[in-house]
């Protein structure tokens, strides 16, 4: 039998607390989206009846002193509570239906990111301090938000010589950590939770290693918890990136090659192909070797994915939340598509009494490397 699902909505001005229930009873749906590399949205759709409790509500949040309403959705499912969206209301939207006579509320937000995006610090500087040291300093100022820092430090330090020169802030605290991640061939993304007002930051490589998700299974009768699935295979988009390292002394360049396999992403199968194509990244010249190779490693990251999954799932019959981000077994897709996957992205629909999600999985190469694929996590 499969455990209910309880739904807990949270709203406010800067602080989010649980809303009346005529709100809570108002709510159509709710679409959520998360991504490995991306930012994560929202979008819930309310009922707007007689009362008018919602307008009033977000005209109050709206005339508050901090003008930011922050709006958390949590799952209680199997006992167990889980922060589905965390984030920012940025677009209210009336759609009236002339057919039913009612009219419908549409909040569309991002996740915490969207309030690093709002003020421009340009020329901030930031003296002695690495790509690493800089984000942290950049995220301690969204503390009062319950944003928790995971900054994963360099490989290779490059840290400038204060008098010589000093880096500094060229844009918003968004845009400059994503381009920060982008210098050292790192990821940018809050996850939410893990308890309500609370987001982790996380800066640092793409890691596709860790404990696996509850098992998918397809094509195995009672045991199938996946309403469908498609597989592609396109090992043609697979690259050989090539950097470059300039000695100072002779001026000679010398190029490394990057394998498609990479300390933060082994292979996810036996079977991995072969690059078809080189691709040279000559701006890596002019840059520190260890910054180099990381751009290099993240380039082989994001083209090695030869395999590609998508599906749908019912969240009640699958039995909990499946989380972008992170490893997942498939079972039942035959021999070449079976093994574990990384989930690179989850839609999350809901409606009253339904809990459907849709995903897309990645793999850098073809059949299972492990003899058995468990079903539930270690």
């Amino acid at each position: 039998m499969a455990s209910p699902l309880y739904l807990t909505l949270l709203a406010g001005p800067g602080v989010a607390l649980p809303v009346p229930k005529p709100l809570i009873d108002a709510l159509v749906s709710a679409e959520v989206t998360e991504s490995a590399t991306g930012r994560s949205g929202f979008q819930l759709t309310f009922t707007l009846a007689d009362n008018q409790i919602l307008e009033m509500f977000f005209l109050l949040a709206a005339s508050a002193p901090i003008p930011l309403l922050r709006v958390v959705l949590m799952a209680n499912f199997g006992g167990l509570p889980q922060i589905v969206v965390d984030g920012i209301a940025l677009h209210h939207e009336v759609v009236p239906d002339a057919m039913s006579g009612s009219s419908k509320l549409v909040v569309t937000g991002q996740d915490l990111s969207a309030l690093m995006d709002l003020i421009d610090f340009s020329g901030l500087p930031y003296p002695g301090m690495g790509p690493d040291l800089r984000v942290l300093t950049i995220l301690a100022k969204y503390a009062a938000f319950g944003v928790v820092p995971e900054v994963i430090p360099m490989l290779i330090p490059d840290i400038e010589v204060p008098i010589i020169s000093t880096p500094s802030q060229k844009s918003t605290d968004l845009s400059y950590i994503q381009q920060l991640a982008k210098d050292v061939g790192y990821v940018f993304y809050m996850v939410p939770g893990p308890l309500p007002g609370m987001s982790q930051a996380y800066w640092g490589p793409q890691i596709r290693i860790g404990m696996p998700q509850q098992c998918l299974n397809v094509n195995l009768d009672a045991w199938t918890n996946v309403e469908s699935l498609n597989f592609k295979y396109t090992p043609q988009t697979s690259v050989l990136p090539i950097v470059f390292s300039q000695d100072q002394t002779t001026k000679l360049v010398f190029p490394i090659p990057i394998p498609p396999v990479t300390p933060f992403s082994p292979p996810l199968g036996l079977a991995v192909p072969i690059p078809q194509k080189v691709e040279q990244l000559n701006d890596t010249a002019k840059l520190p070797i260890g910054q180099a190779i990381m751009q290099g490693m993240a380039r082989a990251v994001q083209a090695a994915d030869v395999v590609t999954g998508e599906g749908t799932l019912d969240v009640l019959r699958y039995g909990q939340i499946l989380r972008a981000r992170s490893l997942v077994g498939m079972r039942g897709a035959g021999v070449a598509f079976d093994g574990m996957y990384f989930v690179d992205s989850t839609t999350h629909r809901l409606k009253p009494g339904e809990y459907k999600q849709s995903f897309v999985l990645k793999r850098n190469a073809l059949v299972a490397n492990t003899p058995v694929v468990p079903s539930f996590p270690f």
